[in-house]
């Protein structure tokens, strides 16, 4: 009956112990419980390591606790990641149609030697520029069958534009896709660029080992449910 009525004391601290956001004011609780504790035996708890209360590993214990929910909630954030943090396809059923274009760039510098190559048409495999936008059209339409959990969408329309840059050496690259669908092109952009880059350095590679596909990155996007993004703003 005793031991009945001690737990039945001690419980709901316990719970506000337990309840308590991660790790905040535990040693306070557990300083409470110490105290409710003596209350009730008429003395503290026992200070041994076989009946004490390890205040670190109990700290410990609630903060892996809270990393977990924490990993938990995160996946959320992550369309592509299951409850269980195993990798799914978004189900894009119920989205609404709508107008997506995405706009991405990249740079594959090449170095003077290349550079002078490329631009006077001299390269033995042809012409750089026209080979590498042709094939960054056809990256652009194969994005599914290269990135697992991409969805298979109809593009209505791909542009891929290459241009020379005395500057540093270098080819610029800018592709855009677009489509009326439920689900967002900006992957097709960056292949698009990605591909078109691998290409200039296949093109090129008998000339440099040295040349540099650098720089790729999402620069713009409209439509869908997370709305227009630019970057920079």
């Amino acid at each position: 009956m005793f031991l009945r009525r001690a737990v039945s004391t001690t419980l709901p601290l316990s719970r506000r112990l337990f309840s308590n956001n991660g790790s905040h004011d535990i040693s306070k609780a557990i300083s409470e419980l110490n105290q409710e504790m003596e209350s009730v035996f008429g003395e503290p708890p026992p200070s041994s390591l076989s009946g004490s209360i390890d205040n670190q590993s109990m700290a410990r214990d609630l903060n892996l606790s809270t990393a977990e929910m924490d990993g938990k909630e995160s996946f959320a954030g992550l369309t592509h990641i299951g409850s269980k943090g195993e990798a799914q396809m978004v189900d894009v059923s119920l989205k609404d149609i709508s107008k997506r274009v995405a706009i991405a760039r990249g740079k594959v510098i090449l170095g003077r030697k290349v550079f002078d190559l490329v631009s006077a048409n001299q390269m033995g495999k042809g012409d750089v520029l026209s080979v590498a936008k042709l094939a960054g059209i056809c990256g652009a339409k194969q994005t599914s069958n290269l990135i697992p959990l991409c969805h298979n969408i109809n593009l209505t329309h791909v542009r891929v534009d290459l241009a020379l840059n005395p500057q540093d050496f270098s080819v610029e690259i800018e592709g855009e896709a677009a489509s009326d669908g439920k689900t967002g092109v900006e992957m097709e952009a960056l292949t698009a660029v990605t591909v078109a880059g691998l290409t200039v350095y296949d093109m090129c590679k008998a000339a440099s080992k040295n040349i540099q596909i650098t720089d790729i990155r999402l620069e713009r996007k409209t439509g869908g449910k997370s709305g227009d993004w630019s970057r920079g703003k």
